[in-house]
């Protein structure tokens, strides 16, 4: 697997974006990013960070919706955790009831997952963790 962020050897990143369902008042919607980060987390072997991008320029009202949803997750090259790391993401995706999308990237290559059935989520992160897994 490829992905090294020149960091601890055998570490891997991924960028993450979670893009809510724009009905989704602001609040929510960054309750909801908090829930999955924290799920995130909560696996071993990963380290997740909000993106930031500075302050918001004078006038601006709430948090540009990209940038509250963007993480970027290090985790293990080894050991399968990419494997649950992607099947986290999945089953939060599946358990909301919103329009959301979330994009994730690794080596350039991004997958989004947004309204597929469970089928056609699971055939797509399947390919996409066979491609950067090795397996």
């Amino acid at each position: 697997m490829s992905g090294d962020n020149g960091g601890a050897r055998g570490m891997t990143s991924l960028s993450l974006v979670v893009h809510v369902d724009p009905e989704v008042d602001p609040e929510r919607a960054e309750q909801l990013v908090r829930r999955l980060r924290g799920e995130l987390t909560g696996l071993d072997a990963t380290a997740v960070s909000p993106v930031t991008a500075g302050p918001p320029p004078e006038g601006a009202k709430g948090t540009d919706p990209v940038t509250l949803g963007a993480l970027v997750v290090a985790f293990s090259a080894s050991g399968g955790v990419f494997t649950t790391l992607v099947g986290t993401v999945r089953d939060w995706l599946d358990r909301q009831s919103g329009r959301h999308r979330i994009s994730m990237t690794i080596d350039g290559d991004t997958i989004e997952l947004e309204r597929a059935s469970a089928a056609e989520r699971q055939e797509l992160l399947d390919a996409f963790v066979r491609r950067h897994s090795g397996g």
